[in-house]
């Protein structure tokens, strides 16, 4: 295995830095070169809408890993900096300090960036999105008592963070244009008992409500609704989905497709390029499609994936999805990949919580979502997540009685 150039990791995130770890212990001699553009160390992003939000005395960033071990790896970590272009003709990455880098493989995990409204703002509002440490200290530093908050969106990021800012004494709205909270991700009666227990500690939920524009009146935000109908705000926190960061991929000549376009072992149109995280989309053999996700397992996972095969291992990438968001002191989980035109199959564990099963054509499980007690959900997602990988084909009926221990289904 050449040696002459090094593996040159673009994104200092969940997925980057797995990466620049896995590449380094599975023994490649060169350098391994992490670049990121905040000026801290790699940290988790899941704290951002939940402890950071809450946590009276510890506010500093979960970091993944430390200093210690950037330097008993050997990893070079260029924090602070861009990188501008990558000059695929002679294997190089440049960046923003003037630095040439030359790469026997690149990987990108450049993730992705909250979507922006497309309604007009006044100047001077206050509106903010959640993507780093430094958007989560912004945020704390208005969220408290007697504070108004208007959130725009009803989906994990929206949610976490109006369950964050309950709790810290704000007055709470959120404003939903879809019909029910979570649309595309939890069938509807799950949805309703996540909005049962936002309602019950205080959050205000407006569905099926347009934002027009959002206006400025004696230093506070007016969002304005399309009925006319407005709500006042010392901040708008908006959480409306986000898109893949593929600006650089592009520049660099690469096909894109919903994000950097990978091949199932995660490289992209250039065989000495390879992606991973948020920013990419790839086919999933369990799903039959393409598909791109946003989530902390994920990216993680697909790092450490990408790390074996930029070293000759050439395997696809086939981890169930898994995804998981706190409300309150109950998670949400979901494994698989949820189809809304999909009938679910109902499993009521009573007040430790509620699951749905979803089941293909062919009667395999392919996804699995529920609501409730950590301790209890997280077992049972468990279970589902190693039968969708196994692609067994439960009985409907075992799915749905709770007296069914559902280990016995992996026979």
């Amino acid at each position: 295995m050449s040696s002459e150039g090094a593996i040159v990791i673009i994104g200092a995130g969940e997925a980057g830095t797995a990466a620049a770890i896995a590449v380094r212990q599975r023994g490649w001699p060169g350098r391994v070169v992490l670049v990121g553009n905040e000026t801290l160390l790699p940290y988790e992003r899941p704290p951002l809408s939940k402890a950071i939000l809450i946590d009276e005395s510890n506010v500093e960033p979960r970091l993944i890993v430390t200093p210690e071990r950037l330097d008993a790896l050997g990893i070079e970590y260029l924090h602070g900096r861009e990188v501008l272009l990558i000059d695929r003709a002679v294997d190089m990455i440049m960046l923003s300090d003037g630095a040439r880098i030359p790469y026997h493989r690149a990987l990108l995990t450049t993730g992705a960036r909250p979507r922006e409204l497309t309604i007009p703002i006044a100047e001077g509002s206050k509106v903010a999105t959640l993507r780093t440490y430094d958007d989560a200290m912004g945020i704390r530093q208005v969220v408290g008592s007697g504070c108004d908050v208007v959130v725009i969106g009803g989906g994990f990021i929206g949610l976490e963070v109006a369950a964050s800012a309950v709790s810290r004494g704000a007055s709470v709205t959120v404003i939903e244009a879809g019909p029910r909270l979570l649309t595309r991700s939890v069938p509807s009666p799950m949805a309703d008992l996540i909005r049962a227990k936002h309602e019950r500690s205080g959050v205000r939920i407006e569905t099926g409500a347009i934002v027009e524009r959002i206006d400025i009146s004696e230093g506070r935000s007016s969002v304005v609704l399309s009925d006319g109908r407005t709500r006042s705000a010392d901040l708008v926190v908006v959480g409306v989905g986000a898109v893949p960061n593929v600006e650089l991929a592009q520049a660099a000549g690469l096909a894109i497709d919903n994000g950097v376009l990978l091949d199932e072992t995660l490289a992209t149109s250039d065989p000495h390029i390879f992606a991973a995280g948020d920013c990419c989309s790839f086919p999933h053999r369990l799903y039959g499609k393409r598909i791109r996700l946003e989530a902390w397992r994920n990216a993680q996972r697909q790092g450490a994936a990408a790390a074996a095969n930029m070293l000759g291992e050439n395997l696809p990438y086939q981890e169930v999805p898994w995804f998981w968001s706190d409300q309150y002191d109950e998670t949400l989980q979901i494994a698989g990949l949820c189809d809304e035109g999909q009938i679910p199959i109902a499993r009521d564990l009573g007040d430790k919580g509620l699951l749905f099963y979803y089941l293909a054509k062919d009667g395999r499980l392919v996804a699995a979502c529920g609501f409730g007690s950590l301790g209890v959900i997280a077992k049972e997602i468990r279970y589902a997540e190693m039968m969708i990988a196994r692609r067994l084909a439960p009985e409907g009926k075992a799915l749905a009685d709770p007296a069914v221990n559902l280990r016995s289904l992996l026979a």
